[in-house]
């Protein structure tokens, strides 16, 4: 695999994590919360948002030590990556809470 199949493969999988805690009421896609039985409150979904951004960053921080030697990066980069995954998050929040019909 090339590193511009590394990128793409990072970029898809963000889009997919950002989008999955909109898409079930599963917790992490895996796990049946008893406790919510109707819906996910809004902060489990924040909380899924933020550990699935600490992974897909994780995994892309291993794909660039796999290719070569990993740049240090500063917190705006983070600050900036965060908001770019919240962004890609956005068609799952429309279909949540915009679109979707409440039941």
């Amino acid at each position: 695999m090339g590193s511009s199949s590394f990128v793409w493969l990072v970029v898809v999988l963000a889009v997919v994590a950002a989008n999955l805690p909109y898409m079930n009421e599963r917790c992490f896609a895996l796990f049946a919360i008893q406790r919510f039985s109707f819906s996910k409150p809004f902060w489990v979904r924040m909380i899924e948002i933020i550990a699935l951004y600490l992974l897909v960053g994780e995994l892309g921080l291993s794909f660039e030590r796999s290719l070569g030697n990993a740049f240090p990066q500063g917190w705006e980069f983070f600050a900036i990556s965060f908001c770019l995954f919240v962004v890609l998050g956005f068609p799952g929040f429309v279909y949540r809470y915009l679109r979707r019909t409440h039941g």
